[in-house]
């Protein structure tokens, strides 16, 4: 049995480097979700450590199950009863260059229930701004979802966004989780079309929680974390800087959207 409403929040931030400074500003706002009645709490990818270049993650891995990014999302997690979605950790592999880019998502009681590795590796090139993740990230290979009072919840990273059939490999989903750090031109492009498609075609709830900023280092991030209900609509949104956004997902508004248009059922394939 699944509750009938359940407040979601996903946390906003401007992270840096210093994964201590990271973990120090980002725990206020998750208790100020928590406190606003959040019972799920997604946070952005790369909120313990974004670097000035892209092997800065990489010095600051963490092994599968041990580190101080992984403590924390447990403490946090028990502290205030409520599920977190740890957007992205850097977890180590066999190769000492690259990590994995995982999703981890940890209980009220401080268990971790599902841990998701970023399949789809962002790439972009265009005059000065250029990007490989494939050079510091090994992909994941398999999609994940997890059983919330909500409902089923997918996960997912940034760039999987721009790939329809991640999430219809998920099956019937309540909520898309989608923790990113969308560049400032490619969001500004793409990042509410596409927010919104999946929300649409999945008939579910979307939460977005974003990086939203200028970080040291010069990259700016686009920011608008967002969340969107079964009919493409924005319940919540924050533009730029620190913040929560926050609302229901609302199980007798999803069962409604998807009497008045049965498209999940009208699938052929």
């Amino acid at each position: 049995m699944t509750d009938a409403r359940f407040r979601i929040a996903a946390v906003q931030t401007i992270s840096c480097g210093d994964v201590a400074a990271n973990l120090s500003a980002i725990e206020p706002l998750v208790v100020d979700a928590a406190r606003r009645g959040a019972q799920l709490v997604a946070l952005p990818e790369n909120f313990g450590i974004f670097g000035a270049r892209a092997t800065d993650k990489v010095a600051a891995r963490e092994t599968d199950g041990d580190g101080v990014q992984q403590a924390f999302l447990a403490r946090v997690a028990r502290e205030h009863a409520i599920w977190v979605v740890g957007g992205t950790v850097p977890i180590a592999t066999a190769d000492p260059t690259r990590i994995r880019s995982a999703s981890l998502v940890f209980s009220p009681d401080g268990r971790r229930v599902a841990r998701y590795d970023k399949i789809h590796l962002f790439a972009f090139s265009q005059g000065e701004e250029r990007y490989d993740e494939g050079r510091t990230i090994e992909p994941g290979t398999e999609s994940v979802a997890f059983d919330a009072p909500c409902g089923r919840v997918g996960l997912s990273v940034c760039y999987d966004l721009r790939f329809p059939e991640l999430y219809r490999s998920l099956g019937d989903l309540t909520l898309i989780v989608v923790p990113s750090a969308f560049t400032a031109v490619t969001g500004a492009a793409h990042w509410h079309v596409l927010l919104r498609a999946r929300a649409i075609e999945n008939q579910c709830y979307v939460l977005a929680a974003a990086q939203g900023g200028l970080h040291p280092g010069g990259r700016r991030t686009y920011g608008h974390s967002v969340l969107i209900d079964p009919w493409g609509v924005v319940l919540d949104e924050k533009d730029e800087g620190p913040g929560v956004v926050i609302g229901d997902v609302d199980t007798q508004r999803l069962a409604q959207v998807r009497r008045d248009l049965p498209a999940l059922q009208h699938r052929s394939a």
